[in-house]
């Protein structure tokens, strides 16, 4: 499906034109729970995963069959100023690892039953060093947007986005700092694990990426300091609203891409969870700011969508007791 948008400004008109949840999805799903054979609020946070999934889907008793993991890849000239401990080329490789099915993330979406795929974008031709010049023209911002929207599969019924981009955490920590203010420091972590002095210099980094392209404007922000997986992952989020697809969010990098949407459209979030609390740097300031309490908090931070992957199964388990449960009438069980 082509995406409804070719300027960041027309992007921006789009985010404003998506529906909210069915509200009387949401009601009948609560009438059903009522009635199921456990004690009222026994299921704790499952019962309110299974309301609000109901509600995004517009059905009262809802399944999960076909949920989507999409994985962008990216390059960023920022790493020029060594903010990793990688070079560049491990994204060219761990995308072939991807594509033969050999990384964390296969093994998790097949586990959970979804399928899975991989989007490189303009490997060769690496964003801008933002300390320099704006990381992407509107031009490439918006491409990156499109391929994020029309990767979206409009047939799925849960999305997860994660990224592959050496260099990628020093863009998401430049994000989450332009849109919500603080210290280099307060968001910069060890990404794939730098050193002291590594950290130093990824903390200058963004320092200076901030300073230079200060702006109000979320989506400006995505365009100069972001990167095309990161626009790509906005891209596929706010498509899964357009189509009514709940959304759980990755780590620290999914989440800054997340937050440009949260900036630009009041509410454009409301269809997404937080699948887990990732070890990188900001992580939980972020989550804190975007009102996302994460479903899982197991130390990870390898990216690729792996932990929101994980969190697949707990949305899966919260969903199997909501619709496949007997209700106290149907069991013969006497209530209350």
């Amino acid at each position: 499906m082509q995406a409804p948008f070719t300027t960041l400004s027309t992007f921006q008109k789009t985010l404003g034109t998506a529906a909210g949840p069915d509200a009387d999805a949401i009601a009948a799903a609560a009438a059903r729970n009522a009635q199921l054979t456990k004690p009222p609020g026994a299921l704790g946070r499952l019962e309110d995963l299974a309301l609000w999934y109901a509600g995004w889907r517009g059905t009262p008793r809802p399944q999960i069959t076909g949920p989507q993991v999409l994985v962008f890849a990216g390059n960023h000239g920022v790493c020029a100023q060594g903010v990793s401990a990688f070079p560049p080329e491990v994204t060219v490789q761990m995308v072939a690892n991807f594509k033969q099915g050999g990384a964390a993330i296969n093994q998790l979406s097949r586990t959970f039953g979804a399928q899975m795929d991989v989007h490189a974008l303009d490997l060769d031709r690496p964003t801008a060093d933002f300390t320099q010049a704006p990381a992407m023209s509107e031009e490439d911002c918006v491409a990156a947007l499109q391929t994020g929207w029309t990767a979206v599969d409009p047939a799925a019924d849960l999305l997860v986005t994660g990224e592959m981009g050496i260099g990628n955490t020093t863009s998401a920590a430049a994000l989450a700092m332009a849109l919500y203010g603080g210290e280099a420091a307060d968001w910069t972590g060890r990404g794939t694990g730098v050193d002291d002095s590594g950290l130093a210099r990824k903390i200058a980094v963004v320092e200076a990426g901030v300073a230079l392209h200060a702006t109000d404007d979320p989506l400006e922000v995505l365009r100069c300091l972001g990167g095309r997986e990161l626009a790509a992952m906005a891209g596929a989020i706010a498509a899964a609203r357009h189509h009514g697809i709940p959304v759980i969010l990755d780590g620290f990098i999914c989440s800054a891409a997340a937050a440009v949407l949260a900036k630009a459209q009041e509410g454009a979030l409301d269809h997404a969870v937080a699948g887990h609390l990732s070890a990188e740097g900001g992580h939980g300031r972020l989550l804190a700011a975007l009102g996302k309490e994460p479903l899982l908090n197991l130390g990870l931070r390898l990216g690729e969508g792996s932990g929101a992957a994980l969190a697949i199964g707990v949305l899966k388990g919260a969903i199997a007791c909501h619709s496949d449960m007997a209700t106290f009438a149907e069991a013969g069980v006497t209530d209350g």
